[in-house]
């Protein structure tokens, strides 16, 4: 047998916890709140449907082509179009076209990062862009939040020197589906101009506002110190693998340029097929529904968690988005408690790797929006029964 022999990246590669994780829960049995997977019943299948069919009808031969790298101009001057608002003016050269926000994270770290770079990032993040990034071996610099997010004020011109960059998600946050008040959006984009801070804005969650109060975005209130990532995962469909990058025009162009390596372009027919559905304004009334679902599923799981968790337990109340975070008493391991949930066919996300420096164990992720409310009560139910079993006794 040859012995292959792998580079040094290679080696320190490490598979996501939460990949690991659905893999356990996809036995039928299991009520997982572990994936972040937007609800199949939000997927606008006829109009996709549709769309495809005049895609192939209409233009097979240039669907079916290789295409730019910066992606199908229509749809880059759509993404320019909608996202030029709160004083903001966009061109299509300010929008580059990926393959899944996840691309963008690893073309953000290809042109960023070099060993031992210091980067930003909150505490928790994102698990994705943590193992986008680790790749380039970053060293990470947790920055501090409480229950509304991230503290500017921690963002010291002594953590700021030399940074990279920022990693943020401002708009219901993954894990912790918290967003960031606009006081502090003002605040982090004036430490962004006052250090020369460059910022990644990530927001996949923005448009699932339950109540449709947008908050203006960290691109708007400091555009030349911005790279804001989107993505039509959550308001059309994960499968369609796209999502897109805005900011300036060079740094687009050097994504470009890390583009063209990684994959030549994004699939010409997903681009246009999005186009077809879009073009339009049907977002303007399919996103509604996506908040209408959400924002029931998410009260559904806020009872019952008000219901079946032991007092000493807390949790975000999100306004958006599709998660919750919860915060059990000290002591208590949720890698520990997982396998026991699993046991009992009830699945969730420890918090543990959510970190990049001292993790707190005793917190855990909850997704809410591929549940049915009754099953969402038999799992939280399930759930606190076992943490109320892993309190420690008081003795007698």
């Amino acid at each position: 047998m040859h012995d292959w022999q792998y580079s040094e990246r290679a080696r320190n590669l490490t598979s996501s916890a939460i990949r690991e994780i659905l893999k356990v829960t996809e036995r039928p049995e299991v009520i997982s709140f572990a994936g972040g997977l937007p609800s199949p019943a939000t997927f606008p299948v006829e109009q996709m449907r549709a769309a495809a069919q005049r895609v192939l009808t209409d233009s097979p031969q240039a669907a079916l082509q290789y295409s730019a790298t910066e992606g199908f101009a229509p749809l880059r001057e759509w993404i320019a179009q909608r996202y030029s608002r709160d004083g903001l003016t966009l061109a299509p050269e300010n929008v580059l076209i990926t393959t899944g926000s996840q691309q963008g994270l690893d073309l953000i770290g290809k042109i960023f990062i070099d060993e031992g770079s210091r980067v930003l990032v909150e505490a928790p993040s994102y698990l994705g862009a943590l193992q986008s990034f680790s790749l380039f071996a970053p060293k990470y610099v947790p920055v501090t939040t409480d229950d509304q997010g991230l503290l500017p004020q921690a963002l010291t011109p002594e953590l700021v020197k030399g940074a990279r960059f920022l990693y943020a998600m401002p708009n219901f946050q993954n894990p912790t589906g918290r967003r960031l008040p606009m006081a502090r959006r003002e605040a982090l984009a004036a430490v962004a101009k006052r250090d020369g801070l460059a910022i990644i804005e990530d927001d996949p969650y923005g448009d699932l506002d339950y109540e449709g109060q947008r908050l203006p975005s960290l691109l708007s209130l400091a555009p030349e110190h911005v790279l804001y990532m989107g993505s039509f995962s959550k308001v059309l469909a994960p499968g369609l693998r796209l999502g897109f990058i805005i900011g300036p025009r060079a740094v687009i162009a050097k994504l470009v340029q890390a583009k063209q390596a990684a994959d030549l372009h994004t699939p010409s027919v997903t681009q246009r097929i999005a186009y077809e559905v879009v073009k339009d304004g049907f977002l303007d009334t399919h996103i509604p529904s996506i908040r209408t679902l959400y924002a029931a599923q998410a009260q559904a799981m806020l009872a019952s968690l008000k219901t079946h968790m032991p007092a000493n337990a807390t949790w975000t109340a999100p306004a958006g988005g599709m998660f919750i975070w919860l915060t059990l008493p000290a002591g208590i391991d949720t890698m520990q408690l997982l396998e026991k949930a699993i046991a009992q066919n009830v699945a969730f996300v420890p918090g543990a790797p959510f970190y990049v420096g001292t993790p707190q164990s005793n917190t855990l992720r909850l997704s809410f929006v591929t549940v049915p409310p009754e099953k969402i009560e038999a799992g939280v139910a399930r759930l606190g029964a076992l943490i109320s079993g892993a309190l420690p006794r008081r003795a007698a």
